[in-house]
């Protein structure tokens, strides 16, 4: 069961495509407003879980399911409910005190009753058993799709004349922390870039002019952006796993992104111990500006990174690979 949106967040997406990919799966998408979900929602909730026969495996996106616990916790008793946490609540940026520790509250209730617990890598398992004192949490990383090598991702001439072009794909939430970029930028006047923020919302604070927007981009679209980027960039400040980064490793493009959370894990390195990319501080414009101008200035690192994230590509997983692992997750429990 996942969140039923017009613009859904990469974890949506990870269960989309696990649903694709995968034989013993069924998406059911659940309207409402979620963690907080109106009571048309939370009725809409019930019913689909009350029409599962007992004994059924069910799995439940965590935005949908650690919300509610009262309706969640009750059906564990005859279901074999499983969620998937993308992001734990309390670590959405923005949220006031009260109400974080609230949702906390809401999910440990939820994990701690239900059958399974999955996450999208080891950080995040890791720190859901430390922090709800769970004894087990299974990790299924999200997959993959092929890709052609970008066209950013293929060496470009020096002295040519188009401006290295930098992408951030991402919604234009506190948490992804464009305002980091947009100030790191500032501090790259000087230089020749272009800068493409590719995601839904809009911008919280004002962006360098070389900045433009496109809103979300799915499909052929999304393709043709990541076709002209030459380094993507990902200033979140909490991140559990970020699909985005292994997006654009597929299309051999590198990557510069804060070392939060599970990127480093999503980064990863090749097979003789390089890294695709160059990890800054979260939070951090001044080393975010000087990673990018390190990158921006010096031909020998681009040629370094590029051929790192070339060999990084060969050995990502796809989809098929997530859906098998995750209905192993099934049979377990």
């Amino acid at each position: 069961m996942v969140p039923n949106t017009d613009t859904p967040s990469g974890g949506t997406l990870y269960d989309l495509r696990i649903d694709k990919a995968g034989t013993r799966t069924r998406t059911v998408p659940v309207p409402g407003t979620w963690p907080r979900p109106d009571p048309a929602a939370v009725r809409s909730l019930e019913r689909v879980l009350d029409a599962v026969p007992d004994g059924a495996p069910v799995l439940i996106d965590g935005l949908v399911a650690c919300g509610v616990p009262e309706v969640v916790v009750a059906r564990t008793r005859r279901l074999r409910v499983v969620v998937v946490v993308h992001l734990p609540l309390a670590r959405e940026s923005g949220l006031p005190a009260d109400e974080a520790r609230d949702l906390d509250a809401r999910e440990r209730r939820v994990l701690r009753a239900c059958a399974g617990v999955v996450a999208t890598g080891a950080w995040a398992a890791r720190h859901l058993r430390e922090h709800h004192d769970l004894r087990t949490v299974h990790v299924v990383p999200p997959g993959v799709d092929a890709a052609s090598l970008a066209g950013g991702g293929r060496p470009r001439p020096e002295g040519s004349a188009s401006s290295p072009r930098l992408s951030c794909v991402a919604s234009l939430t506190p948490r992804k922390g464009h305002r980091v970029l947009f100030q790191a930028l500032e501090g790259l006047a000087d230089l020749d870039w272009t800068c493409v923020c590719v995601g839904p919302g809009t911008p919280l604070t004002p962006a360098p002019e070389r900045v433009r927007f496109t809103g979300p981009l799915h499909g052929s679209d999304l393709d043709a952006a990541y076709d002209r980027t030459d380094l993507l960039v990902l200033p979140s400040l909490a991140e559990t796993y970020g699909m985005v980064v292994t997006e654009a490793l597929a299309r051999g493009i590198p990557v510069v992104a804060s070392a939060v959370g599970g990127v480093p894990e999503a980064l990863g390195q090749t097979p003789d111990h390089g890294v695709p990319g160059l990890l800054v501080p979260a939070g951090d414009p001044e080393a975010l500006s000087g990673a990018l101008r390190a990158w921006l200035t010096d031909p020998a690192l681009r040629r370094r990174l590029r051929v790192a994230a070339h060999a990084r590509r060969a050995g990502l997983a796809d989809w098929s690979e997530a859906a098998r692992a995750l209905e192993e997750v099934l049979d377990r429990v």
